[in-house]
């Protein structure tokens, strides 16, 4: 298998951190991303040598695009790029302030706005490359209403993707655009999130369907190998997302039982 060069944002923890030591593991060579310093550097050294770490804020667009600059400048191209930052919220509709819907779409829309917006053009020079952006289930189906600004954040991210998907399709049909949708993931991103509290009764609980970054990781390996436009990572997803379509008051009511 070729080996590939891939940006990954959001490398420090979680589903980036997991992502990241995979591909290295396979012989990729990493740009990981991420703004912690110390925590960014020390998933790079567990990815090894082949990676190279660029402390970014990717809520700003000029270091997203220092970022992509140096990973043009280390390894001479990128073949895949993977917008993977985002940031919940504990909160629900008529509780939303300005400034919580503002977080919600500066750190899971617009960071991959400035990634996609940076990278196409490199994409397009080159006539190929695969670009990758990790949403959510919560895009698509209202598990979970106490996570209402992040889920319509996501929503416009998967809106996005598709979009940009239609733009590239016939003039560059070697450019792929991919959305990733995990479900609940066993990682910090619940107490990180904005408003964090204790669960609350009657708020979702993952149980079976929670996944472990590696196994989200696993799933984002398989895209890049066969990349297509939508990738449920939990198998189960894609059946709950028609139920939903198919019926969604029945689907709701049951929700609420």
């Amino acid at each position: 298998m070729t080996t590939k060069i891939i940006v990954i944002t959001g490398g420090s923890a979680g589903i980036g951190a997991a992502t990241a030591k995979l591909f290295a593991q396979r012989g990729d060579q990493v740009v990981l991303a991420a703004r912690r310093f110390t925590e960014l550097n020390q998933v790079a050294a567990e990815c090894g040598a082949n990676t190279l770490p660029v402390v970014t804020d990717v809520t700003r667009r000029e270091e997203v695009e220092h970022l992509r600059d140096e990973a043009i400048r280390a390894f001479g191209h990128v073949d895949v790029w993977i917008n993977n930052v985002g940031r919940g919220i504990n909160r629900q509709v008529l509780d939303l302030t300005d400034e919580d819907f503002d977080q919600m779409i500066m750190a899971n829309v617009k960071s991959a706005l400035y990634g996609m917006q940076a990278i196409l053009p490199h994409f397009k020079e080159r006539g190929q490359g695969h670009l990758i952006n990790v949403s959510s289930a919560l895009g698509r189906v209202p598990f979970a209403s106490n996570r209402s600004a992040y889920s319509a954040a996501k929503a416009a991210l998967n809106s996005l993707t598709a979009n940009l998907r239609m733009d590239l399709k016939f003039t560059y049909p070697e450019i792929h655009v991919s959305v990733v949708m995990p479900p609940m993931v066993t990682t910090d991103f619940g107490k990180n999130a904005l408003h964090s509290t204790p669960p609350q009764p009657g708020a979702y609980n993952p149980g079976a369907n929670a996944q472990t970054p590696e196994q989200v990781a696993v799933a984002i390996a398989d895209l890049v190998d066969h990349p297509r436009a939508e990738l449920y990572t939990n198998p189960g997803q894609a059946e709950m997302v028609a139920q939903y379509f198919a019926d969604i008051d029945a689907f709701e009511q049951n929700m609420r039982r």
